[in-house]
């Protein structure tokens, strides 16, 4: 139990260091004649297959010396709400003029029908609870398993994931440290509105194969949502353990991989990922942080918000027959590179190495003038290593530089669709014979590479 409470506290610190809103916020004003409420979210665990119905509660508290009315209650789905309300003995969508006295709390119960059987459902289903007291209204959130799902709510996971059934993360689910999770091929993963699947300290194992990638997208299943970036967070390995990518397909998150430091233990990679294509993100790609290493093979990033990839404060890479694109609508470059960080808020600059800096056999392109930036700091004590091979690379200034070998400058790759995610090539693409021979025997698709190999995770 002691490191549930751990874990939980570091991801609250991760969430509010990277953007994500918690669902309770704080009321401004006269804190007199306010609520308070036993939770801030009402979740309905239980999975329906045929017609459910469950009821539970929560406790609405005055803790004022005095009796606070409660002017309005209203559930905010009204009539076609699937939940319905009882509070204080009434069972109405709007209830009006409750007081509470001093010091003194009541319930409220909670119930859900649902008739899976008689229509598509989304996998998860939200309303709230809206309590006015003072002109100030206060929510507490309703949320239920709308159909036959494992589903994950700030838990603790390993072992291996059954696959028989999709996964929906909701909130995070979490791998405490030591631990190993293994997620099958063919696993379907949804994740709700800034879920994330968090690796602390831990080992996680994506075991897709082609033709039965593991899919991470959003719980938003309409047409409409579809090319919709940023639906949830992604996954976030927090100084984890030697893990690997396999045949995934991460669309429409915010990031695909966040990786922040590096296992002290671990003197090889932090992940390895190979034949997988993450697109569509709001921000980033993959983000390697504070000194986390990353082998990818055959690996296609694009269409990303900001970066298809980003090192910052250091970090190791080596990306051999990748396609590191942009394409998107971002006004930043495919591939940003820094060893340091100035954190604006102590004033300090963070310093790290790069002991390993490698692109071979890649494509790093896009619609702007320039799609790789690098800015290092060079210091005592700081190594920066780098060697970019066989490469097609675009970028306004041609560099000299001994670390670049064998690299084609600004020419157009000849992609078939970048609009519709589409990088097959033509025939009389430069990518085609362009490279060299290394471990990466097939492709993406599992074709076998010639000799001399085509650039890029794709083989004519």
């Amino acid at each position: 139990m002691k490191k549930k409470y751990s874990i939980f506290l570091l991801l609250t610190a991760l969430l509010f260091l990277t953007g994500i809103n918690s669902s309770c916020s704080k009321i401004k004003g006269n804190s007199k004649g306010h609520l308070n409420f036993s939770i801030d979210t009402l979740v309905f665990d239980t999975v329906f297959t045929t017609i459910g119905s469950t009821t539970q509660q929560f406790k609405i508290y005055n803790n004022e010396n005095k009796p606070v009315q409660i002017d309005e209650i209203e559930l905010m789905g009204g009539a076609n709400s699937p939940f319905s309300i009882n509070i204080d003995g009434e069972a109405k969508d709007f209830i009006k003029n409750i007081t509470l006295r001093a010091n003194d709390s009541l319930f409220a119960f909670v119930e859900v029908n649902l008739n899976v059987n008689s229509q598509i459902l989304p996998l998860i289903i939200e309303d709230s609870i809206r309590f006015r007291t003072n002109g100030v209204d206060q929510y507490v959130k309703l949320t239920v398993w709308g159909q036959d799902a494992y589903f994950h709510y700030k838990d603790l996971n390993e072992g291996t994931w059954p696959n028989d059934k999709p996964h929906v993360i909701y909130g995070y689910a979490g791998v405490d440290s030591s631990k190993i999770l293994n997620i099958q091929a063919g696993t379907k993963v949804y994740l709700h509105k800034n879920a994330l699947l968090y690796i602390y300290k831990s080992t996680l194992n994506i075991n897709g194969t082609l033709g039965n990638e593991v899919v991470f997208q959003g719980d938003r299943l309409e047409s409409m949502y579809q090319e919709v970036a940023g639906q949830y967070y992604g996954i976030y390995f927090h100084q984890a353990r030697a893990s690997t990518i396999d045949y995934a397909i991460m669309k429409n998150g915010t990031s695909g991989v966040h990786l922040f430091g590096n296992d002290p233990s671990n003197p090889g990679y932090t992940l390895t990922m190979t034949n997988t294509r993450i697109f569509n993100p709001s921000r980033y790609g993959v983000f390697i942080y504070s000194g986390a290493k990353v082998k990818a093979e055959n690996c296609l990033i694009s269409r990303c918000g900001t970066h298809a990839l980003l090192v910052l404060e250091g970090g190791d890479f080596n990306f051999n027959h990748c396609n590191l694109v942009g394409y998107g609508n971002s006004q930043s470059p495919a591939v940003g590179i820094s060893n340091f960080y100035n954190d604006y808020i102590t004033g300090t600059t963070n310093v790290g190495s790069i002991n390993e800096g490698k692109f071979y056999n890649c494509v790093i392109a896009g619609k702007l003038g320039t799609e790789m930036a690098i800015d290092t700091l060079q210091m005592n004590g700081v190594s920066l290593n780098f060697d970019f091979r066989s490469c097609l690379i675009r970028s306004e200034t041609v560099y000299n530089d001994s670390f670049y070998q064998n690299i084609i400058w600004n020419v157009n790759p000849l992609f078939e669709n970048t609009a519709q995610g589409d990088f097959i090539y033509q025939a009389i693409s430069p990518l085609t014979g362009a490279g060299f021979a290394s471990s990466v025997l097939n492709d993406i698709f599992g074709n076998p590479r010639n000799n001399p190999p085509d650039i890029g995770a794709v083989e004519l």
